[in-house]
């Protein structure tokens, strides 16, 4: 099962502009949200309707059909596990048709005791995320009627695995430590690129994984923010910025970390393309009403009146929302997962009458990363690196 272009296109603009608002290192996943919202959207009425289908990104009536076939195609796409959950309230009736838009599997009960209640929620996480996440981000309380949650799961294998090195940087953060560095090296130079954006320039680097789940890694020019780069990476894989391709750039430093030489060599060889990055480990935690208007939940929040008929005849009202996330790159492979609840030389000198062309990109200071799924191209993480894992050698208990 494929997902609909329209719905990756709503998807991935809802990244780029939670990227737009996001400060620091951090990882998000708007596609965990999305599929929330939509459900919300179905059973609102007045204006938190209207606001939550701008934030969607398509009609509230569309929506959760929408949402319906995305959560299925993410459900059979290797490497990917993606379920949505509902608990309501035992004295809570649901709107019928809105109950039937839900997987057959999701509707489980509130006790009303906030331990036992609390215990089948994280059981659910742990279960759904593979134990990658360990507690659903809600704080029951007896206005609690509905917790609606989310959880996706995704983890690859890289094609071609790194070695692990001591990073090299002239980005002094980052060399006050000693970081785990990871490279590589490849015949393929098309999985490097540049596109000229109105920020400025970045740089593209394509990490395909085994099943299909690819990390796209994109360092702007300095001045860049990383909303600017991260939504240069979404315009990029909408087809909006042309990407010049490894084997088409000119030699000299061509885009941001990216260097194009002219190499002698003894014997013909072919070009080649050395890529230098480090391993993150990366946890951060959204509390979503701080971006309300981001996510169309403006209105959805004011507990004085009810504003989901569709969902219950009983006034119903967003009282929190969050997510937790955590996503990990290393030398063999990638994985995260998003649980979104509501209530990212040679040496010598000798005959070197052959010339080849070798490209090296380095990066080696903050950049950000899309992880996606390659056919889609739908993102399902995102994120900016500020703070790469430690050298495993370095001791840093040591440190004052």
């Amino acid at each position: 099962m494929r997902v609909a272009k329209t719905t990756a296109r709503a998807v991935n603009g809802l990244t780029a502009r939670w990227a737009g608002v996001s400060e620091g290192g951090t990882a998000f996943s708007a596609a965990g949200v999305w599929p929330l919202l939509a459900h919300l959207a179905e059973g609102a009425e007045g204006a938190a309707r209207a606001e939550l289908a701008e934030a969607l990104g398509l009609p509230a009536w569309q929506a959760t059909d929408a949402a319906r076939e995305l959560l299925a195609a993410m459900g059979a796409m290797r490497g990917l596990d993606a379920a949505l959950g509902l608990w309501t309230k035992r004295t809570l009736e649901l709107g019928h048709d809105w109950e039937a838009g839900l997987p057959a599997d999701a509707h489980g009960i509130l006790t009303g005791d906030p331990v036992a209640d609390r215990q089948a929620l994280d059981a659910w996480t742990v279960k759904r995320t593979g134990g990658l996440i360990d507690r659903m981000p809600v704080t029951l309380s007896e206005d609690t009627q509905m917790v609606l949650a989310s959880a996706l799961t995704m983890r690859t294998q890289w094609l071609r695995p790194f070695h692990e090195v001591e990073l090299e940087t002239a980005y002094e953060p980052w060399a006050t430590r000693p970081r785990l560095g990871l490279r590589r090296s490849s015949a393929v130079l098309d999985r490097v690129g540049v596109a000229d954006t109105p920020g400025g320039h970045v740089t593209e680097l394509k990490v395909l994984g085994s099943n299909a789940l690819d990390v796209h890694l994109l360092l702007g020019e300095e001045p860049m923010k990383p909303g600017q780069v991260l939504g240069a990476g979404v315009d990029i894989l909408a087809g909006r910025y042309a990407v010049v391709p490894g084997p088409r750039l000119p030699y000299g430093y061509v885009g941001p970390g990216l260097r194009v030489e002219k190499v002698r060599c003894t014997r013909p060889e072919p070009p080649w393309l050395d890529v230098t990055t480090v391993a993150y480990h990366m946890n951060a935690s959204h509390d979503l009403l701080r971006l309300h208007r981001l996510f169309g939940l403006t209105t959805a929040c004011d507990a004085s009146r009810g504003h989901f008929p569709g969902i219950s005849g009983f006034p119903l009202a967003i009282g929190s929302a969050e997510q937790n996330i955590m996503a990990r790159f290393g030398a063999l492979g990638f994985e995260a997962a998003a649980l979104t609840a509501f209530d990212v030389v040679a040496g010598g000198l000798s005959d070197l009458r052959y010339v080849t062309k070798g490209i090296t990109a380095d990066f080696d200071r903050p950049f950000g990363f899309l992880a996606l799924h390659r056919h889609t191209r739908l993102v399902l993480t995102a994120g900016w690196v500020t703070d790469p894992l430690p050298s495993p050698e370095y001791d840093w208990e040591d440190e004052p």
